[in-house]
């Protein structure tokens, strides 16, 4: 049996969706060094909607090394690129 992963909630003051997913991936880009951290697994909701979570990354595995880091929906094949946010 394995031990449940524990979930860190972080609330912040942004009201767009561009603001939160950039903050996201500066924390990734900042912090990926702390392997007990999963960005692969991020999720994004509103405040008062907690309870419906959009994933940000693909994070699919790559052939080699590495995983997908560009978002979660997108076209063409994975990469170990970022592609901006959505417009």
């Amino acid at each position: 049996m394995t031990s449940p992963r524990w979930i860190i909630h972080l609330p912040t003051t942004l009201t767009s969706l561009d603001g939160a997913i950039a903050l996201a991936a500066a924390l990734r880009d900042s912090l990926g060094h702390v392997t007990a951290i999963d960005f692969g697994e991020t999720t994004l909701s509103e405040e008062d909607q907690q309870f419906l979570r959009a994933r940000i990354w693909c994070d699919a595995k790559l052939d080699g090394a590495g995983r997908c880091r560009r978002r979660d929906d997108h076209d063409g094949s994975c990469g170990a690129t970022d592609e901006g946010p959505r417009r």
